[in-house]
């Protein structure tokens, strides 16, 4: 089994004092006892490899590091756009895109979108998807965890489109299959995942004068909170960076 996973602000060698919530965790929740394995990560990239030393109360514990590792951004860069789903689907397509390897994910406003973040209920909403990203990528042992954008509208999607080396729409009735879609070996790829109304015609044609092409998975029709993780596998396996 491997080591559990904590978040710390900064990641340095020697022993590293592990406390607040993280700590809490560790030794309250996790239970950790001397002896055992922990990684602490900034959740960008760098990484620190240790043993439990000691444990103070109930919510501190010591780590001796005996490396720190620094895990390069993987390539080509994968961000899925997701249309806001209903009820707390949301927080369910963030938490397996990040099990899976997303790097970035951004909320979308769609015109079909049920959901709508606005005022204070949005600001909370995105705060629980940033939030469920950290917690999936400590959960799946990720060094480097998937950035959540600030809520995007048709605009602003478009023009993230439109700066990717390789831009997609899954939509049911895309006439070609992503799987056999030529993808880039760097660089970037965004791929849009609509609402449960589906994407609009006006949005279709914005994303398309941006460069990006309608796909489809296959025969079958996922739901939005699904959609995204099973899409972004695809796009893992294809490019390598499952291989």
């Amino acid at each position: 089994m491997t080591a559990p996973v904590f978040l710390v602000d900064e990641v340095s060698a020697g022993t590293v004092v592990l406390d607040g919530p993280e700590g809490r965790h560790a030794v309250s929740v996790r239970r950790l006892n001397p002896g055992e394995p922990v990684v602490l990560t900034d959740g960008a990239g760098r990484g620190a490899f240790g043993t439990v030393v000691s444990v103070e109360g109930k919510s501190t514990l010591h780590v001796a590091v005996d490396e720190v590792r620094e895990e390069p951004a993987p390539r080509p860069r994968i961000t899925v756009v997701q249309a806001l789903p209903k009820g707390d689907r949301g927080e369910l397509a963030v938490e397996t895109m990040t099990e899976t390897g997303v790097d970035a994910i951004v909320p979308w406003a769609a015109s079909r979108c049920i959901t709508q973040w606005k005022g204070e209920r949005g600001l909370k909403s995105l705060g629980k998807w940033r939030a469920t990203a950290r917690e999936a990528g400590k959960q799946s042992r990720r060094l480097r965890f998937p950035e959540v954008a600030e809520l995007h509208s048709t605009r602003q999607v478009a023009a993230l489109l439109g700066g990717a080396d390789f831009a997609a729409v899954l939509h049911e009735e895309g006439s070609a299959p992503l799987a056999r879609a030529s993808l880039p070996e760097d660089g970037s790829i965004v791929l849009v995942v609509g609402p449960e109304g589906g994407v609009s015609p006006e949005e279709l044609g914005a994303f398309g004068e941006a460069g990006a092409g309608a796909f489809r998975l296959g025969p079958s029709v996922l739901r939005t909170s699904t959609a995204g993780t099973a899409g972004a596998a695809l796009l893992l396996g294809r490019t390598g960076r499952w291989g």
